[in-house]
């Protein structure tokens, strides 16, 4: 069964990294819509395609821009915040139990 347990281990601590790392990308997107930006530079598109089709989905369920303030990135990273409390530290949990 450790085998199961370290299985488990390590794939929080993949999804851990790649929450904290989508969540970087989220903040640099929402800091570059801040400047005028290049839309043909290859980092800006790049942030663009890699976020847009999470924080549309937010834009369509909840309509949560006020005025010129777009608040789907704050959202998106509460929502990386939760996974990261709540299905890391069980998924962790559930391979100490395993094991």
């Amino acid at each position: 069964m450790f085998v199961a347990s370290n299985f488990l281990l390590a794939l929080a601590g993949i999804i851990d990294f790649l929450l904290t790392a989508y969540m970087w990308v989220i903040i640099g997107r929402a800091v570059i819509s801040w400047v005028n930006a290049d839309p043909y530079n290859p980092i800006v598109r790049f942030l663009y395609e890699i976020t847009e089709p999470v924080l549309g989905r937010i834009r369509r369920f909840l309509p949560v821009s006020i005025g010129a303030i777009d608040f789907s990135p704050i959202i998106l990273i509460i929502i990386i915040l939760f996974l990261q409390s709540f299905l890391v530290p069980t998924m962790q949990q559930m391979a100490r139990s395993i094991g």
